[in-house]
């Protein structure tokens, strides 16, 4: 299977460069946890990491929100290198992150309140707070607290409230891997609707290989850390949009969600390899 870090038709004009991850290394004293990531983004582009657990796909989500700093290299958004302000983006976790004293509208206005900083009035704010929960079909629940919400309620108010901050670009760290499957594909559904109606650039984190196939443009293959690197940006073979039954039972589907798989795996047991290489060696 043929894997580049852009595959484009000649005649195909390319979007502009989102985000530019330039050499980037990052690690605690002597320990490496991230090491020579590079990286394109384009405007619009769904972007997926994928890897075994401890490999660094979070702590990259950090570097990139500006929450951690590199040890070296660079990172720019919007070719605007990252400053000790957080970049206009809008992140969504897996737990949900809503203050559960709040209503699911107040929590929208919360973030509201912020983005506007008093150039609207409380009104003008909940009526935003309501066309962005009704965006993500929950507009019946605004009065709602968090504790009255299903799981997936309460990831579509953190949806609409990351929304709501008016961001393009968007970072999703396991969004859905709390959620029940029939819940988990109504959201996935919901966010690559938001991808492409809005034009939002999504950088998400799963390590569900179908879930990346479904929702990726390219899908960036992390190697066991640590330190984790890029094994290989993997271009979708598959149109969209995608309609995920007839996509699922395609021989093509299942053939690459088992290079994805093997992808991963090779890069775990070259990993232990090397483990078993430093036991030897240090006479264990």
């Amino acid at each position: 299977m043929q894997v580049l870090e852009e595959t484009k038709k000649p005649d195909q004009i390319l979007a502009p460069i989102k985000i530019e991850v330039k050499n980037v290394n990052f690690g605690y004293g002597e320990t490496e946890i991230l090491k020579d990531i590079n990286l394109q983004v384009r405007e619009g582009e769904f972007i997926v990491l994928m890897g075994p657990s401890g490999s660094g796909k979070s702590t990259f989500l950090r570097l990139l929100t500006n929450l951690e700093k590199p040890t070296s290299g660079e990172i720019l958004i919007d070719h605007l290198k990252l400053t000790k302000e957080i970049p206009d983006l809008a992140v969504v976790f897996q737990d949900y992150s809503l203050f559960p004293w709040l209503t699911a509208e107040e929590n929208i206005v919360l973030a509201l309140k912020k983005k506007w900083k008093g150039k609207k009035s409380k009104k003008e704010l909940f009526e935003l707070a309501e066309q962005y929960l009704a965006l993500v079909q929950l507009g019946h629940a605004a009065k709602k607290y968090p504790g009255e919400m299903s799981g997936g309620m309460r990831q579509r108010a953190a949806i609409a409230r990351a929304l709501s901050m008016g961001a393009d670009l968007l970072v999703m760290d396991e969004p859905f891997g709390a959620l029940d499957p029939i819940t988990r594909i109504q959201l996935q559904e919901l966010v690559l609707q938001i991808n492409q109606t809005q034009k939002k650039t999504v950088i998400f984190v799963t390590h569900d290989a179908e879930e990346a196939i479904m929702l990726a443009d390219r899908i960036v293959m992390f190697s066991p850390g640590p330190p984790g690197k890029i094994l290989e940006c993997i271009d979708v073979p598959f149109e969209k949009p995608r309609k995920r039954d007839e996509l699922f039972e395609s021989t093509e589907f299942t053939e690459f969600r088992d290079y994805l798989l093997n992808v991963m795996n090779k890069g775990i047991f070259e990993k232990l390899s090397q483990s078993e290489v430093v036991k030897d060696g240090g006479g264990i």
